[in-house]
């Protein structure tokens, strides 16, 4: 019921409709116990996921993303209650149709932080921010010894070369202005990560979507959960910093400052910029409208510090 994507294109095509998938969901939703059911789709995400009811989530993922599937799964088992907020606890996965896979994970509650930031008071703010460096120094400290073959990269060194090969490509292609593309080879000549041996359960997209705010019993926010594993890696720490630059502290030096001041290091504003160059989902036209720099930012180094500096 739910057709096959194992293209491109066909990703293009069948993944956001939801009315072509809605009927595979009921019948999936009916095989696992849930008849009667009216899930909802949440409208973010570039997998299809649906609210079954108040306590369960339904996520799926194409034939071309099944490792997807396996990846969220195994990371989702491991995380389970070893981390300062909740993690979905996965109920059941398995194979559907077509290729498709899913998983069936339990639903935690609150809303996401970017949905709940305009509201927040700064002081709140920047507790949530503390609170957010206490988590990932947490998932950072764990050993991903036992997730390495499920999560890969087997290499990371070679996958940051390979990384680099391609980075000014990829940037181009998505229409990089000439003014920047033009810096990429030398910063990276200059601020390239160093070979390593230091490899953690990275998140990869730790952003406000992903962090979940709820109220603690005197009705004051807290964050409780961390979502989305689906692009867990295992690597250099400083890699999940990209994210938390350019979508938790957003530039903000001051919240940049009070992050790293939980997590316990500061990563060089240069090694974080080289690993946003290299992030498998980089895209630099974007960051840069979403984030635009200040007048007279116009090289990598200074928007390192713009972005990933604290202070």
């Amino acid at each position: 019921m739910l057709p096959r994507v194992d293209t491109d294109e066909a990703w293009r095509r069948v993944v956001p409709d939801d009315a072509l998938l809605r009927p595979g969901v009921l019948d999936l939703c009916s095989r696992l116990g849930f008849a009667g059911a009216d899930p909802a789709r949440f409208p973010e995400g570039s997998q299809p996921v649906y609210a079954i009811d108040a306590g369960h989530v339904l996520k799926l993922f194409p034939a071309m993303a099944a490792r997807d599937g396996l990846r969220e799964t195994r990371t989702l088992e491991f995380l389970h209650g070893r981390l300062p907020v909740a993690t979905p606890r996965p109920l059941a996965s398995g194979t559907y149709e077509d290729g498709w896979t899913y998983v069936l994970m339990s639903r935690l509650p609150g809303r996401d932080l970017a949905v709940a930031w305009p509201d927040l008071p700064p002081a709140d703010r920047e507790r949530l921010v503390e609170t957010a460096g206490e988590v990932l120094a947490e998932l950072h400290a764990l050993d991903p010894g036992t997730l390495a073959d499920d999560l890969g990269p087997g290499d990371w060194d070679r996958f940051v070369a390979a990384q680099r090969t391609g980075a000014v490509r990829r940037q181009d292609e998505r229409g990089l202005a000439r003014e920047w593309s033009a810096q990429i080879d030398g910063f990276l000549d200059a601020a390239a990560p160093r070979a390593g041996e230091r490899r953690a359960l990275l998140h990869t997209e730790f952003m406000r979507q992903h962090l979940l705010v709820d109220h603690d019993g005197a009705g004051r926010a807290r964050l409780g959960g961390l979502l989305d594993f689906e692009p867990a890696m295992t690597g250099d720490p400083d890699y999940d910093f990209v994210a938390v630059g350019l979508f938790v502290t957003r530039g903000d030096r001051r919240l940049m400052t009070c992050f790293t001041k939980t997590y316990g290091r500061t990563p060089d504003p240069r090694t974080v910029m080289a690993y946003t160059l290299l992030h498998v989902y980089s895209n630099l036209p974007w960051y840069l409208r979403e984030l635009p720099p200040p007048d007279g930012v116009r090289d990598l180094a200074s928007l390192a510090e713009v972005w990933f500096g604290t202070g």
